[in-house]
């Protein structure tokens, strides 16, 4: 069921960090599943509420207003028209800051005009446009901070600036000597502008190359009565015709003809897949050849490419555990820095001058901003899941990324996981007429061993109280006969040794049928390994991980299975019921192990959730359905060790970033209270550690497993 949602604008974010004070504050509404918080179209929020909940708008409203935001129901026709990012509101302060400010830093810095009156004049009457018309984003997030008990970076720079401001003003109008600080007071505001104009384009990069597949889909489609019409038109149900070179609309099934279609951009899988009559194609994939009619089967945010970006844009808003200690170190940090200024400027005022004092703390304001510390997660997770989703690696969110990075076990499901799952009847030791009852027993059930033995006939048996008891098999009666088809242990029965054996040894399964309790007929069906199962194994290996197989097979089937897989034998787990698999996860992790199972997302779903880690090896169309933490979509497992590898890289990232900003922080309130760092250094050094956290992150862009 698709949760309800709750759309606003909010204003007066002017970084990461901001969104991410505004998404603690909606997510702590009672009756809130989940807040997304974008800096896009001038900021903006999206909120789910759980199933039952009635939404409450105004308790979102109070919330943000609360956290020193301000925020208004966003009209749902306009819902979709913004295309401002948060880069493009710091251009005027950019355009506006550099033009007043470069003139200053040559006059100052190059001329040495500092000390001629007229200068000074210059001075003011540059820094002032700046200190309003620039300066206003920082005193009004300020403003709204103070009112409601709180602080920000924003209270910080206003700080910094209108103090070296004020002091100059001072200076000038009552004649003191010395030098006037004016083109600090300026340069403040505009290279923390800077930043905050640099960031946003990174943050607009980052997350707009994976929004972007939307626009892959294309505007007009042709339908079967040959009328071209707008792809926002068609509703399920319509048929259109696509020709060699078309994008899929919208998701649909195949009616006429076959074609391969590029499916690259919504899996990540390179090869082309072969669709006919009765094949699902997605959004946004090509047809590469053959002309063929689909029925539209879902429009607009309901199809799976959609579903995958707002998955994806969920997980990038999302939080990781690693993220409260920086959550905790912000809260405190503003009111501590505000003191330690407070002491900068008392203790230069005491011993040099006025103006060291003010200029000192103004540099210790400037500096210490903590805007590094609350973009050093998100970003991260940003890039790294935006990443994933490109090679078709779906990360549910930010604690599930974490996870993945400290896992130490990989537990493979066999069928369907590791195995083709498309099992076939490989040799059978039976009469004709116990085959056709054997596949009549097996066509009701949708067990993947049941399909393949419901191809060996298709003659029709009558069958009384048939029933099926998951993972051991089926009963029917026949004439008054009762017929059991299921493994030999629930059988119970030991005759065809040699038979059971030599398949058994060859990685088969082997069922039995019995009629009244005596044994009627064995049937071998085999499953094959999937192309490159043992290297993937290698590679998991190679990360440091230990790999488990799990299957119901017996144990000498489950060996000749993990023999080709490359998975040591003491780490298989045989005749595992599908209800013990979850007790067999909980197993490892009582030993210390930190568990990621891998299974097919829907008959793995109680080991899927016990797991530290569920990995599903799915399909586009069952992204809305999963309950995994990654999805694979594609049935490959070849993305595997690729989703640890990039999930371990960007938590290395993540705590890169966080020891980065603390050492900056650490590093230089010091220096700047001590007098090394002038105010206008300490702006500079500000934004560079902003741009050397997203430069950190954005390097997971080019992220690669060596093979």
């Amino acid at each position: 069921m698709e949760l309800k949602a709750t759309e606003l604008t909010v204003g007066g974010m002017n970084c990461a960090g901001c969104a991410q004070s505004v998404t603690q504050a909606l997510r702590a509404v009672p009756g809130v599943a989940s807040a997304e918080v974008s800096l896009n179209g001038g900021g903006r929020a999206k909120v789910r509420w759980q199933d039952g909940i009635a939404p409450k708008l105004q308790e979102l409203l109070t919330a943000v207003t609360s956290a020193g935001f301000e925020a208004k129901p966003m009209a749902e026709e306009k819902c979709h028209d913004h295309k401002e990012h948060s880069s493009d509101g710091w251009k005027l302060n950019v355009r506006l800051g550099l033009a007043c400010t470069i003139p200053l830093m040559l006059g100052d810095w190059v001329f040495q005009w500092g000390m001629e009156p007229w200068f000074r004049w210059l001075g003011l009457a540059l820094a002032l446009p700046v200190q309003i018309f620039c300066g206003a984003r920082f005193y009004r997030g300020a403003w709204r901070q103070i009112k409601h008990g709180r602080s920000n970076m924003d209270a910080l720079v206003a700080l910094g600036s209108t103090t070296a401001f004020v002091y100059s003003l001072w200076a000038l109008l009552t004649g003191a000597h010395g030098h006037v600080y004016f083109m600090e007071a300026a340069s403040i505001i505009t290279l923390i502008s800077v930043g905050h104009w640099l960031e946003g384009i990174a943050s607009k990069r980052a997350e707009g190359s994976l929004r972007s597949l939307l626009d892959l889909t294309p505007q007009m489609a042709l339908k079967a009565d040959g009328r071209t019409v707008a792809v926002a038109e068609l509703q399920a149900g319509d048929v259109v015709v696509l020709k060699p070179g078309d994008r899929v609309p919208t998701d649909g099934g195949l009616t006429e003809g076959q074609s391969s279609m590029d499916e690259a951009m919504l899996t990540g899988e390179s090869l082309p897949v072969e669709k006919a009559a009765g094949s699902k194609v997605y959004a946004g994939t090509i047809v590469l050849n053959g002309q063929v009619q689909m029925r539209v089967t879902a429009t607009g945010e309901e199809t799976a490419l959609a579903r995958i970006v707002a998955a994806v844009e969920r997980a990038q808003n999302s939080r990781a555990d690693i993220q409260r200690l920086a959550d905790r170190v912000s809260n405190v940090f503003v009111p501590i820095v505000v003191l330690i200024a407070l002491a900068t400027g008392l203790w230069w005022g005491l011993t040099s001058s006025a103006a060291a004092g003010f200029i000192n703390a103004a540099g210790v304001l400037i500096v210490a901003c903590p805007c590094a510390m609350g973009i050093a997660t998100p970003i991260a997770i940003m890039v790294g899941t935006n990443v994933a989703a490109r090679r078709g690696i779906l990360i549910r969110d930010g604690i599930a990324l974490e996870r993945a990075g400290k896992i130490t076990a990989v537990v493979f499901d066999k069928t369907g996981t590791l195995t083709q799952g498309k099992p076939a009847v490989a040799a059978m030791k039976a009469e004709a007429k116990m085959m056709e009852i054997a596949a009549a027993m097996a066509r009701r059930s949708n067990h993947p061993l049941s399909r393949a033995l419901a191809k060996m006939s298709e003659k029709d048996v009558s069958l009384m109280n048939w029933r099926e008891l998951r993972g051991s098999g089926l009963e029917a009666e026949i004439n008054s006969d009762r017929f059991r088809l299921g493994s030999l242990t629930w059988l119970n029965i030991t005759g065809g040794q040699d038979f059971v054996t030599e398949w058994t040894g060859r990685g088969a399964t082997v069922l039995g049928l019995t009629k009244g309790g005596e044994l009627a007929a064995l049937f071998a069906l085999q499953d094959t390994i999937k192309t490159g199962a043992a290297d993937v194994v290698r590679q998991i290996a190679g990360q440091g991980l230990k790999v488990y197989l799990m299957t119901g097979d017996n144990q000498r089937t489950a060996q000749a299975m993990a023999q080709q897989a490359d998975i040591a034998a003491e780490n298989v787990f045989a005749e595992v019921r599908p209800e013990q698999k979850a007790e067999m996860v909980k197993q490892l992790q009582s030993k210390g192990e930190r568990v990621a199972f891998v299974g097919d997302g829907i008959n793995d779903a109680p080991a899927l959730e016990q797991a530290d880690l569920g990995i599903a090896v799915s399909q586009a169309s069952d992204v809305a359905n999963e309950a995994a933490d990654i999805i694979l979509l594609k049935s490959e497992i070849s993305a595997i060790p690729e989703a640890i590898g990039l999930a371990q890289a960007t938590l290395r990232t993540i705590k890169q970033n966080l020891f980065w900003a603390f050492f900056y922080n650490t590093a230089a309130i010091p220096l700047a209270a001590m007098g090394f760092l002038s105010p206008v250094l300490c702006a500079a050094a500000m934004g560079m550690s902003d741009l050397v956290v997203i430069g950190n992150a954005l390097r997971l862009r080019r992220f690669s497993t060596v093979k």
